[in-house]
Parts: structure tokens; C-alpha cells; sequence
């Protein structure tokens, strides 16, 4: 693939991922404006509601206040999906697989500016009807991105495809 091209592919990807990044940054803006210290908003009664919750934690809150362990989970997260974006052919086929590595990072980078900014995650989806934890939009792009990853990496892609992936030559 020509330089210009393959720069032009990665010019989309940060985009993509900034996009992403203020999507989350704007839906957590709202749920400090809008739900923080007020009663949780009900869509669904029993079902589905907005409630705010300042998450000092990681995923279903374990490891609460331990920022240095998320700031360095950030970084080495951000340079293994990026050294994977790179490695990845430019090609359709490959497409879902740089689509995943453009959200995982833009959620790893969207609740990372809460732990920077505020020293926490702003959280505010609730699925109370199974009593899932609280989460958000970062949430969202972290966990479906990472599923479909684990999804075509075992059950779409390759032998051949993972060889071009990994032991291609520049």
C-alpha cells in the first residue's frame, strides 16, 4: 500500500478515536449537569435508568483508587493496540479489526481524562432490571470492541490471515 494512503488511514483512525473520545467526554458533561445529585432519572421503570455514580475504580469497581495501576494500564493498552493497528494490512477485510482497535483506545483515553481531570470515572447507564453495574460510553466502546475482537479473532480470521498480520515484511 502506498505511504500516502496507509497516512491517510491512520489520519482517520485518530480522528475516529478523538470523535469517539468526545462523544464520551460530552454524555459524562451531561451526566454532571444534568444528574449528579439528583435522584436517578427512570426510563424504564425496573428496567433501564440514568443514575450518576463517581467511580473511583476500575471495571465493576475493583481497584478503587489506584491511579498509577490505570495510568499505566492506559499507556501499555494504547501501545499494544496502536503496535497492532500498525501491523494490521490496510485492507477491507481487516477493517473490523482496526475498527476495534480505534474504540479501544478511544475508551481507554475517555475514562482516563476523568481519572486525570476529576480523579475519578463518571458513570451513568443502569441496567437495574439485572443489576449491572453502572457504566458509560467508554464503558460501552471498551467492552462490545473488545468482544468482537475475541469474536473475529476466533471465529472469522485465519491461520493465513493471523501470518499476515504478524510476520509480514515492510
Amino acid at each position: 500500500m502506498k505511504e500516502a494512503n496507509r497516512t491517510k488511514h491512520y489520519a482517520v483512525a485518530v480522528i475516529a478515536a478523538a470523535a469517539g473520545v468526545l462523544l464520551d467526554q460530552f454524555t459524562k458533561y451531561l451526566a454532571i449537569t444534568k444528574l449528579k445529585g439528583e435522584e436517578p432519572y427512570i426510563l424504564l421503570k425496573g428496567v433501564f435508568q440514568f443514575e450518576y455514580l463517581e467511580n473511583r475504580g476500575a471495571a465493576f469497581g475493583l481497584f478503587q483508587d489506584q491511579r498509577i495501576f490505570f495510568f499505566i494500564s492506559v499507556a501499555v493498552i494504547c501501545a499494544v493496540v496502536i503496535w497492532f493497528y500498525v501491523k494490521v494490512p490496510m485492507e477491507r477485510r481487516f477493517l473490523p479489526l482496526r475498527i476495534c482497535a480505534v474504540m479501544i483506545v478511544a475508551g481507554a483515553f475517555g475514562n482516563c481524562i476523568d481519572r486525570v481531570r476529576l480523579n475519578y470515572v463518571v458513570d451513568f447507564f443502569y441496567f437495574k432490571l439485572i443489576d449491572f453495574p453502572i457504566f458509560n460510553v467508554a464503558d460501552i466502546y471498551v467492552t462490545v470492541s473488545t468482544f468482537a475482537l475475541v469474536v473475529l479473532l476466533f471465529f472469522y480470521y485465519k491461520e493465513e490471515d493471523f501470518e499476515r498480520i504478524f510476520h509480514r515484511r515492510k
